[in-house]
Order: structure tokens, then sequence, then C-alpha cells
């Protein structure tokens, strides 16, 4: 804990000083201040205020102060650089989390107790530093990172990446915006990276655990990457195919039966695991990587679709095909994805952008997964790759940060599982998303969410169809007498057995600034 709690404080002063230094460089640094305070009537809070937030709001009751500082990486410059911290910190309301696990498969404990857990009083949201050379980057630390296709602030979330957690420490390269391919006179245009990340979720994952059944995996690392093909931009239709991949590896994993750990395995975080989760291999220390991949593999197929209308406005068509091995990779698994469909004005308005999106992952390869070599004798020999169980693996915990889904929220996060089980309990699931933004007025702007969606639980699980419907409503005022302050207001509920019956509402006043330390900046 101390080691940890070490690692952030030097992060902030390495980004404290970037900052300083390039500040008195002469570049302007951009900062902003704020509080935010939010309430509801269950212990979590409704489904709306908590997702698609980094993390930062999830209790029944907090009040948070926030404060962050940062210079931007001019994108338009052959060699340029940025840098920038932000910290959270205040009081947060507890949520009762017990001591036992409870399914089909392991009873409950006749002794059952419950903890009181809550966020860190004070966290570090992000702290970063990052450069540029012609068309190439590199970021070292955490920085948030949202999905690279969708529009995050209406979407429901990425099915692989959507900034639904916490962002990891870690060392990302990649393009810095799409390049045009050579000789393709700009009809071919490409963007990608790769990043090895640390979630430093240890301290949650062990708090929130119930120690009495199943696992909990710690000190585990992540790899993430996509790759992109984009046809040519100024053109009215424009096409966009590729894939998003992450990989969890490494780690100690603890398994429990019935309150006694039984097993302790440490899996490998050499040079050949790392080589391992970004080009999937055999091996590893559990038996399971032996026969199959080492590290829990998943991702999406993406496809986008954007259309320029003689208006201006744009109408854009989206997939996104998840998979968790060989058999969703190869499009086995069904009508299961993300659809949906966008809609951009071309002017600030009353209505400035929808979005509809289906969401499907009910098929998941089918039920049945049979593996031969998992068997020493067996008469059936033909392997079948079904059970995918989305966001799930034998040897890690769900696909999670601090309890908060990296990809869609959707799927109900960890952090909701009271029982102390660290993985996700519905993620067979049907729903539908929309949600609407637009312009009032030249200082007020609206923002609504509406989902339902239907669970059966996980395929390895299954439970009778609960349902969920959450709405959210959001103002923002932003006055032009105090430039840089900007109010928000917001409303959310939750109804059905998936989440609860839940109601809350959120407040916060963020002030935005810029600074320079340059004297010729500087009014005398």
């Amino acid at each position: 804990m101390q080691t940890s709690w070490l690692k952030r404080c030097v992060a902030v002063v390495a980004c404290a000083i970037g900052v300083y230094v390039v500040n008195a460089a002469g570049p302007d640094v951009d900062w902003q201040a704020g509080v935010t305070l939010n309430t509801g009537s269950e212990s979590l809070a409704p489904y709306y205020i908590a997702s698609l937030r980094g993390g930062t709001v999830t209790q029944q009751h907090s009040t948070l102060l926030h404060a962050g500082v940062a210079h931007e990486m001019d994108t338009t410059r052959r060699l340029s650089w940025g840098a920038g911290v932000e910290v959270w910190g205040g009081w947060t309301s507890s949520s009762a989390y017990s001591q036992y696990y409870f399914n089909y498969l392991y009873p409950m404990s006749p002794l059952s107790a419950s903890h009181d857990e809550h966020p860190a009083r004070v966290w570090v949201q992000q702290a970063w530093a990052e450069g540029k050379w012609r068309g190439v980057r590199l970021t070292l630390g955490a920085k948030h990172a949202a999905s690279p296709l969708l529009t995050n602030d209406l979407t429901s979330g990425d099915l692989t990446r959507s900034g639904n957690a916490r962002p990891m420490l870690g060392l990302a390269g990649g393009f810095v915006n799409f390049q045009t391919v050579p000789l393709t006179h700009g009809w071919l245009q490409v963007n990608g990276e790769v990043g090895y990340y640390k979630p430093g979720d240890d301290q949650w994952l062990e708090h929130h655990y119930n120690y009495y059944n199943h696992f909990i995996t710690t000190g585990w690392w992540m790899n993430y990457k996509n790759f992109y093909f984009r046809s040519h931009p100024g053109k009215p239709l424009v096409a966009t195919v590729g894939m998003q991949a992450a990989c969890q590896f490494g780690g100690t994993t603890v398994t429990y039966v019935n309150g006694t750990a039984t097993r302790r395995l440490e899996q490998n975080t050499n040079a050949e695991a790392f080589f391992k989760a970004l080009i999937p291999g055999h091996g590893g220390a559990h038996q399971g990587d032996k026969v199959f991949y080492e590290g829990n593999h998943l991702g999406t197929w993406d496809v986008l679709l954007d259309y320029r209308l003689r208006s201006g406005a744009h109408v854009r068509a989206y997939c996104q095909k998840p998979w968790e091995d060989g058999s969703g990779i190869g499009l086995r698994n069904g009508f299961d994805g993300l659809w949906g469909v966008e809609w951009r004005a071309a002017q600030p308005g009353w209505l400035t952008g929808a979005v509809l999106e289906y969401l499907d992952l009910t098929n998941q390869g089918g039920p049945i997964h049979w593996a031969p070599a998992d068997h020493e004798s067996t008469i059936i020999t033909t392997p079948v790759t079904g059970m995918d169980n989305y966001y799930n693996n034998y040897a890690f915990n769900g696909y999670q940060n601090r309890g908060m889904a990296i990809g869609t929220p959707m799927t109900r996060s960890p952090l909701y599982n009271r029982d102390g089980h660290l993985r996700f309990d519905h993620t067979v699931v049907r729903g539908l998303h929309v949600a609407v933004k637009g312009r009032l007025s030249s200082q007020l702007r609206y923002r609504f969410m509406g989902s339902w969606r239907r669970s059966w639980g996980t395929l390895e699980q299954p439970v009778p169809h609960i349902d969920a419907t959450s709405l959210m409503l959001e103002a923002t005022y932003t006055p032009t007498r105090v430039t840089g302050l900007e109010c928000t207001a917001m409303m959310a509920i939750d109804r059905g057995k998936l989440l609860g019956n839940n109601a809350g509402a959120l407040v916060g006043i963020t002030y935005h600034g810029n600074f320079s330390a340059s004297r010729k900046h500087k009014t005398p």
C-alpha cells in the first residue's frame, strides 16, 4: 500500500515539474478546478451517474474536489510534447460487501458477515507526459482514453475500451491521427496504437473479495492495441474498418474453497509473456495456457460508415463485433455486437447529436465448450469452442479496473456484486440505448440518455431474465459573464431488479483557466 502511494506521489511530482518546465518555456497551460456532489437512494450511484465517467463517481453520496493542469500537445507541429496531472479527493459514503459468495456451484457460508468499503479519499486520476515526432506519438503515465471510434458522450459504451473505468499507468505508442498510406493519394489511411498498462487495483480487489470461494488475481498487467484502415476522409462516404484487442496477463492467482486458500499460482511476467500478450501464443504457468493461449484475450471487430449530407450534417452507422477466442474472431457468435446509428448536426442547435444503439451479447459462440485436451481420455475428440463468457476468464478477474467495466457498462460492472464476486455476473444481455444532446441557448446545453436491458446471467450460470431501465437528464450552464465557469446538474433513475430502484442527482461546478509563467505573456 505504501509503495503504491509513493509511486503515485512520484508521478504527481514528475508531472508537476514537467508542466512547470513547459510553462516556463512559453506555451499555454490549461487548468481546471471544481467540486462535484451527488446523492442517491441506494448504496451506489444510479447507472448513468456512475457510468462512463472514468470511475470518479460511484457511491450513493459524495463530495469530491478535483483539480488539474495540462499542456496539450500541438498535433500540427512536427515536434511537440505535453504533460498533465489531475487529482480527485473528498468524502464518499460506503457500501457493504459480504464475506461470502453464493451461486449455483458453491454453497453459501453458514457464517456470513459484511464490511463497508469506499473509494480512496484522495487519488491521482491522471498523470502523464507525451511527445510526438511527425505522425508518431509516445505517452507515459495514466491518461484518460475512451473509444477510438464512438462518440463518448452519447454512446452506451465501447465494447473494448469505453472510458468507464479509471485510467491505468502505462506506456503506449502509435500514430497521432490517421496517416495517409504512401502512393494512395489519400484514398487509404491507417491509425493504430499499442500499449502496456498496470491497473494498480490490488488494494480494491483485496478489500472487496469475499475470500470464500472462486479466486482473486492481483498484480496483473494489460496490453491494449488497435489498428484501423480508413478511406478518403474528404469524400461524402468514409469507411473505417479495424480491430481492437486487449489482454490480461501476469499476476498472482489465489483460489479459495469454502474459505480456505487451496492454490496459489504465479503467472508469467517475463519478456516472453509480454510478447505473447502482444501476439497470442501458447505456454504459461497455468495448465490452460499450455493448450490454449496465454492470458485473457478479448476485443472487437469494428466497422464505421460515415456519410456527409449536403447540409454538412453527418449520418454514421457502426457495428462492434466482440470476440473472446477464435470462434468470435471467426464471427461464429451470431448477431452478437453493438449496432448503432448516429446523427451529427452541421451547426450547434437544439439538436446537435443523436444516437440509437442495439446491444446483443446472447450468443457468445453457443452454450457448449468442449476442449478434448482438458481431459485425459475421451471418445469425443472434436473441439467445440462455445461459451465465450464475455469479459470473464478462468485465470483472471473480470475485465475491470476497481470494479468498473473497462468495456461496456451495460453488462453490469463487478462493483455491483455485493457478494464479493470479482467477475461479471450478467453478460448474456440484450438492450437498447438512446441519447440526444443539443444547445438551447448560447449558455445552456442539455443531454438525455435512456436505456433498457434484459439479462440472463452468464452461460455458465444462467438466471431467469431480469431487466433494468435507466434514464438521465443533464443540463450544463456556461455563463458568458464569467468566462471559464461551467455548472452542471444531472438527474438519473434506475428501475428493475438488475440495478434496483434507484434515484439520484449530481451537481458540479468547474472553472477552466489558462496561464503562462513566461514573462512575455504577463501583463505589466
